[in-house]
């Protein structure tokens, strides 16, 4: 006697006793290939190792001298000189990025005027004409005079000491940065909730413990990102500090040293390569802070509990660990 359909297992499950959910088959998933994509990642490879082959043997990168200015004094001396530069102008230029945001946010529109009067000057103008005009600003005012108009009767400030390239070029650069960072500290600021200020006044906090204990550093995940790449993005803008000029820099000393030698494309490979190595040790740096200011925020799978309520996963009928389904 043979059975009927309505006796015959369901395709892909399991007959289970009575009163107990269907058991399904698990689902074998077959991995799609690509092949194209791996055509084209053999190609690049190829690329980097025709490139990597043809430039070891080229005499014009004169990778001799490459090897004999790499760790050259002079060299590891400009290199001192670029991170003082990029040091002093990212302190410098923070901190004045701070007021700026601060007055953009003002309520007092004449306050907020100036401040957007001043980010539209250095952020509409290139940083060379800039620097170009800060070297000559000891010649436009040598002096400045305080006081009464048409009269004597005031105090004179005697600006030979922006004489020092040194000392201009920290200025230049550090009045560019910040016109940069008031708009990323105001963003950084905006993005906290107005709510967390009200809060905390709620419960009786000052302005200045609900600044830096409530609404900075919910900020700084936001701040830290784009300051990461200032910092990066200094350092290879000292480089135009020749148009002040100073030439104590990287770039100046390793152009001095080409014009001597005749040698320019090997000392454009020394500076390149002390340029990787600070910018390499500078994202390092930014990862951590990255990971430091960011916890908490979009986790995707905490590292331990398995319960549904840490995890937030939704039970499931007939899933082990749950007490759906399973009952009648």
């Amino acid at each position: 006697m043979s059975l009927g359909n309505q006796d015959r297992p369901a395709t892909g499950s399991i007959p289970s006793p009575a009163g107990a959910p269907p058991t399904s088959e698990p689902i074998k998933a077959i991995k799609l290939k690509h092949p194209w994509r791996i055509v084209f990642a053999v190609v690049l490879i190829l690329l980097v190792v025709w490139f990597i082959i043809d430039a070891s043997q080229r005499e014009a990168y004169g990778w001799q001298y490459v090897g004999k200015y790499i760790f050259d004094k002079r060299i590891s001396a400009a290199a001192l000189v670029t991170l003082q530069l990029t040091v002093y102008s990212m302190i410098i230029g923070v901190i004045l990025g701070l007021c700026l945001a601060v007055m953009r946010l003002s309520p007092n529109p004449v306050v907020k005027s100036i401040a957007w009067l001043y980010l539209w000057i250095f952020r509409g103008t290139p940083v060379y004409v800039q620097l170009v005009f800060w070297g000559l600003f000891s010649l436009i005012y040598p002096k400045i005079f305080l006081g009464v108009p048409w009269t004597d009767w005031g105090v004179s400030f005697d600006l030979a000491f922006m004489q020092n390239a040194f000392i201009i070029a920290i200025i230049g650069l550090a009045l560019n940065e910040a016109a940069y960072m008031a708009e990323i500290v105001r963003a950084g600021l905006l993005s906290v909730d107005s709510g967390q200020e009200e809060a905390a006044t709620a419960l009786g906090m000052g302005w200045g413990r609900t600044m830096t204990r409530i609404v900075i550093p919910q900020a700084m995940r936001v701040i830290i990102p784009p300051t990461g790449n200032e910092v990066i993005s200094m350092l290879k803008t000292t480089s135009l500090v020749a148009a002040i000029p100073l030439t104590t820099d990287l770039y100046g000393v390793a152009r001095d040293i080409s014009a001597v030698t005749y040698t320019p494309v090997p000392l454009l490979i020394v500076a390149s390569c002390w340029y990787l190595l600070f910018t390499s040790i500078l994202m390092v740096g930014q990862y951590f802070l990255e990971r430091r200011f960011s916890r908490g925020v979009n986790a995707r799978r905490p590292d331990r509990g398995d319960g549904a309520a840490l995890t937030g996963a939704v039970p499931v009928a007939g899933a082990p660990g749950n007490d759906l389904g399973g009952k009648g």
